[in-house]
């Protein structure tokens, strides 16, 4: 037999992997169009406005994160978005204004803010370049203000294949 012993170099060089699609946060997305509670889907009715919120079955939102918006070419007073907020503050685990695309965008920054890197300290760090999940942009951004001051590299990519970011 041969006495030639295969190594693994990539797992020998201290290289730890951080994949940022693990920090998106679990759960349904649910969005609300104002329009659906407007007269003719283009005026706001204070009265009807009132009863259309009140009728809402919250449980559909339960630990759901809302995004509101409104499609139609209408003119919504502030006050509406306090409304339909108050009314599902109790069930859905986040409500913002905007799009589904801005709710992920604010999901992955409380997501990068609020997560303890310090196991990362001192080490060599690839952030994984492909993912199945859909990552918005801002987050890598934020992810390298977390890491420069704590990680030793900074790469992106794959192992076979990376850029390198910085090297402290």
């Amino acid at each position: 037999m041969s006495d030639l012993e295969i190594k693994n170099k990539i797992a020998e060089s201290g290289l730890v992997n951080l994949d940022l699609s693990q920090l998106v946060p679990k759960g349904k997305r649910v969005g609300i169009d104002l329009k659906d509670f407007l007269f003719q889907e283009l005026i706001l009715k204070e009265k009807e406005f009132r009863e259309k919120i009140a009728a809402i079955n919250t449980d559909e939102y339960n630990d759901c994160y809302v995004y509101i918006f409104n499609s139609a070419d209408a003119i919504v007073p502030l006050w509406a978005y306090f409304l339909i907020t108050a009314k599902l503050t109790e069930t859905a685990k986040k409500i913002v204004f905007g799009n589904r695309e801005d709710l992920e965008v604010l999901l992955m920054h409380q997501a990068v803010q609020t997560y303890d890197f310090t196991d990362l300290m001192g080490k060599r760090v690839l952030v994984k370049g492909c993912s199945d999940q859909s990552i918005p942009e801002n987050a890598y951004i934020e992810l390298v203000e977390q890491l420069k001051p704590l990680v030793k590299s900074l790469m992106f990519g794959e192992a076979c294949s990376n850029v390198p970011i910085f090297k402290n």
